[in-house]
């Protein structure tokens, strides 16, 4: 898939999250990228293919201090999604669920509790 198609899934599936929560994404730039940068390696487990990541203040830690900052940024990484999605539909699905993924991050949400929704997701479909 080029890089324009790519770029058009990602915008689709932030246009596709409810409006009460795009509201409150503020500061935040999501950049695409072919891979993960080798500097993003202390956040890897080992042998963990990393789709996405969050690099910022959580939203729930913004205090007062909070302003004249960089945006935070969210990474969707097109070639490892695309090594583990077979078909456009399926690069389509995983592109969503790593964006939301991250902004689950940006909403303050850990690692441990995204992958609890994400499992009580996959039992209630």
């Amino acid at each position: 898939m080029d890089r324009q198609q790519f770029e058009q899934l990602v915008q689709a599936a932030f246009q596709e999250i409810p409006l009460k929560f795009k509201k409150l994404i503020t500061n935040v730039a999501i950049i695409i990228e072919d891979r993960p940068d080798p500097s993003l390696s202390p956040h890897l487990k080992t042998n963990h293919l990393l789709l996405g990541f969050y690099h910022g203040v959580p939203l729930q830690k913004r205090g007062s201090f909070y302003g004249n900052v960089p945006p935070d940024v969210i990474y969707i990484f097109q070639e490892p999604i695309e090594r583990i999605c077979r078909t456009p539909e399926e690069i389509k699905l995983k592109v969503k669920e790593v964006l939301l993924h991250e902004l689950g991050h940006y909403f303050g949400l850990t690692e441990s509790q995204l992958r609890e929704i994400e499992i009580n997701k996959g039992e209630k479909s």
